[in-house]
């Protein structure tokens, strides 16, 4: 599923991804990567953002690709996923779920170097409440050392997998 341009008469499925996760997770740097268009409010643009090295706001940023195969047949020509990406502060939590509201999915992001964190439990359930997709999102891979990097991962997997077993996404 590459990126697609727009014809001028394309119907367009849009999906609302979340991406939640603890701060400095990456959440940003993933969205930024993902994404050809970006909200004026994206990849915190925000002058308070910058100064202070989180994201404050809700920022919006979208990417088009074709329809997956068990679309074929729906009337959408295209589709535009639309990430919205959630502060991962504690005390931005409100904003987090104002931002759950309108989503149709989550992403959920784990720094691979430190694992769940508070705010990654926290985004989790507010998953498990509005939600009844979930990816998760290992970031930040190429900080492991290569010697043991797929033994870190493999342990990582695993105690992901531990934690989403008493969750709706097990």
């Amino acid at each position: 599923m590459g990126a697609v341009d727009a014809p001028p008469s394309a119907r367009t499925l849009n999906i609302n991804i979340g991406i939640l996760g603890h701060v400095d997770a990456g959440k940003t740097s993933l969205a930024r990567a993902l994404s050809t268009t970006g909200s004026t409010a994206s990849f915190d643009r925000n002058p308070q953002s910058k100064e202070r090295g989180i994201t404050l706001d809700l920022g919006f940023s979208s990417f088009l690709t074709n329809l997956p195969p068990q679309l074929d047949g729906a009337p959408f020509d295209q589709m535009q996923i639309t990430l919205v990406d959630c502060p991962g502060h504690a005390s931005l939590i409100r904003t987090v779920i104002g931002g759950a509201q309108i989503i149709d999915m989550m992403m959920l992001v784990v720094d691979v170097t430190k694992g769940i964190q508070t705010q990654t439990a926290e985004c989790l359930v507010i998953g498990e409440i509005l939600n009844d997709e979930l990816v998760v999102v290992l970031n930040k891979v190429d900080l492991l050392p290569e010697a043991s990097r797929a033994d870190k991962l493999a342990k990582m997997h695993a105690r992901i997998r531990k934690t989403l077993a008493a969750t709706k996404f097990a």
